[in-house]
């Protein structure tokens, strides 16, 4: 059933389905937002409040760590203070001693007690008590002659070591202020002054800040129309709460083991949505609570407008379907008549309209077609043609090596037939050249196809230069199935006989070498030649290190060092020692090979002193695998 409705669909007339796409592109997606609008935005709102309202209370909680850094700070400051170190320092005075004796510096110590007050108007109180419960206050005096070292802010004072601590309201102590302030009034902070050497307790600093300063922090943050902020100590007890809050107590099982976050509850019949930021500092927690429903009106808002929207969207998309599809579906059709008349043989139909959407744009590419068509009708015969000269051009390529190849091959027999040994290895040492040259285009061959190529390259040589030209070749069998690149022997071999071996008096020999150090494989060429000077090896070094060089800044490739038998790339020359044989190739090209290829890494050093020889030695990565050899991957 579901398929024969697949097919009635597919059926339909281009104009009806476009009719029915547009309808569901632009019904379909406002339904689904009308849906979801009202949960989209509530959460919105509810997102946005609670980030406000975290500021909020962030500035609130700054505010209020600044008044507890400044208490902080009134305690260093009194610690200080040598009066008040001499007043610690004090033992208790015998009954038989003059107190009014000690009158002057307990004066000028209230004097300075009674600078912080003056300074911050939000201290209520300061008092200081050393160890033998004596104490001095500009505000604040004993309510009885028990002593203030027995009390409880003095032992948690004490326990603290030195370290600054908010006590919160204090609650039946032994001590009361001149204004006579409530406990619920004022906020107690202490400190322990300790004797750094021997961690004893000298006294102690007490200091009661105005709870008015927290009150009017907090009281003017207002969360919407009844929210309010509450601030707790560490144990849950209010530090403050306004005057007007519906919240009597609150559970620090409510709040969860992050500084901050938020959590609703019903309270008295009300649904309230709390959010709170604890300080580090102080410890304290500042808790904001308003009403869940004080957003409502706004979402309902947002709802109305939304949906007026999406509805306004609906009745035009309604007109503008039934407009676009007829209007695309006319010239469809138009073309669609074109294509079956190409479609039963006439190419000759060319579609015709000044159109220039996409509709114009098909129909201009259906002539183009069309003509393409006929193009390639007459190109495919000359193709074909084309493809059967180059088909007989390659055959012929590949007749040339073989003629060559067959031509030295007879001419080999030839001379073992007339009994010209030496002419025939020395044919069959050019045969052998020749075909490990070519090697079948690759690139990289391997190590043992070198070392053949350049002993029929010596075997050739030896026999022009008769007694004059010895050679060596020592392969290490660790190295007998490595990658070398093709001809990096030979350029250098040639130098050496032709600048090294040929210009000294008397017979040369010339030693090949190829071992492994390491994961590098090496290749040393050494000949007992004219050698050269230190002033020409360093010319040449100069030279390799120009070599070295990207491509691109080299103008030319072919330049000559005298000496050496090394080609470097220092210009065109048109000197007439330069090598022919070595096809061009010579260190400088050498070292250019073996860097493009193997990277700066590797490459070719030069060592020579005049009349003892030239040794040039070539180092390149030790590749036994034939498909990293050929540059696979």
């Amino acid at each position: 059933m579901n398929e024969r409705r697949r097919l009635e669909m597919n059926n339909l007339p281009i104009r009806f389905k476009l009719i029915i796409h547009f309808l569901l592109v632009s019904i379909l997606p406002s339904i689904v937002l009308a849906v979801f609008v009202s949960y989209t935005v509530d959460r919105i709102i509810e997102k946005q409040v609670n980030e406000h309202t975290l500021q909020l209370i962030g500035k609130v909680n700054k505010s209020l760590e600044f008044y507890a850094g400044n208490m902080q700070n009134i305690s260093y400051f009194i610690s200080f203070n040598p009066e008040v170190e001499r007043f610690l320092a004090e033992e208790s005075l015998p009954e038989a001693a003059d107190p009014q004796a000690d009158m002057p510096n307990r004066y000028e110590l209230r004097r300075f007690l009674q600078g912080f007050t003056t300074l911050y108007p939000e201290v209520a109180g300061i008092l200081v008590l050393n160890a033998n419960g004596d104490y001095v206050s500009n505000e604040l005096y004993a309510r009885s002659a028990k002593k203030l070292t027995d009390e409880d802010w003095y032992r948690e004072a004490v326990e603290n070591k030195g370290i600054f601590k908010i006590l919160g309201h204090p609650n039946g102590r032994n001590i009361t202020s001149h204004v006579n302030y409530k406990d619920e009034e004022v906020i107690s902070v202490v400190r322990a002054i300790v004797e750094p050497e021997t961690q004893r307790v000298k006294g102690v600093v007490l200091i009661d800040l105005k709870l008015r300063v927290i009150a009017e922090t907090a009281k003017d943050v207002r969360l919407g129309k009844t929210g309010f902020l509450m601030v707790l100590d560490q144990a849950g007890e209010f530090i403050y709460t306004p005057s007007h809050s519906v919240v009597s107590k609150i559970s620090s099982e409510w709040f969860a083991d992050g500084s901050s976050g938020t959590f609703s509850k019903q309270v008295e019949g009300r649904k309230l949505q709390f959010i709170y930021r604890k300080s580090p500092f102080t410890n304290w927690t500042t808790v904001g609570v308003f009403s869940t429903v004080e957003s409502v009106p706004e979402v309902r808002e947002i709802r109305f407008y939304v949906v007026s929207f999406v509805f306004f969207v609906c009745m035009i998309g309604i007109a503008v379907s039934f407009y676009l599809s007829y209007s695309i579906s006319r010239p469809i059709g138009q073309l669609m008549s074109f294509m079956k008349k190409a479609e039963s043989g006439d190419l000759t139909i060319r579609y015709i309209g000044k159109r220039f959407d996409e509709i114009g744009q098909l129909g201009r590419s259906f002539n183009k077609m069309l003509a393409q068509i006929n193009k390639l009708l007459f190109q495919t015969e000359q193709q074909e043609r084309q493809k059967r000269e180059a088909e007989l051009k390659s055959l012929q390529a590949h007749i040339k090596p073989h003629f060559l190849y067959n031509t030295l091959d007879t001419i080999h027999w030839m001379a073992r037939k007339k009994g010209a040994d030496d002419v025939a290895e020395v044919v069959e040492a050019l045969s052998r050249l020749f075909r490990l040259g070519l090697s079948r285009g690759q690139d990289r061959i391997p190590i043992m196809d070198e070392i053949e190529h350049i002993r029929s390259y010596l075997q050739i040589q030896k026999t022009r230069y008769k007694d004059k030209l010895n050679y060596s070749l020592a392969v290490d069998p660790k190295v007998q199935d490595s990658f070398v690149l093709k001809l990096v022997l030979q350029p250098v071999v040639e130098n050496a006989i032709y600048h090294g071996i040929k210009e000294r008096r008397g017979p040369g020999h010339i030693d090949i070498e190829a071992f492994t150090e390491g994961d590098i494989l090496v290749l040393r060429v050494q000949d007992d030649g004219a050698g050269m000077s230190e002033e020409k090896l360093a010319g040449l070094r100069a030279c390799l290190v120009k070599a070295s060089e990207p491509p691109e800044r080299l103008r030319y490739g072919g330049g000559f060092a005298e000496g050496s038998g090394a080609l470097v790339s220092s210009g065109a020359s048109g000197d007439p020692r330069l090598p022919e044989a070595g096809g061009g190739y010579g260190l400088g090209n050498v070292q250019q090979r073996i860097q493009l290829v193997h990277g700066e890494a590797y490459g070719l050093t030069v060592e020579s002193e005049a009349g003892k020889g030239t040794v040039v030695t070539i180092t390149l990565p030790l590749l036994k695998d034939i498909r990293y050899a050929n540059g696979e991957r």
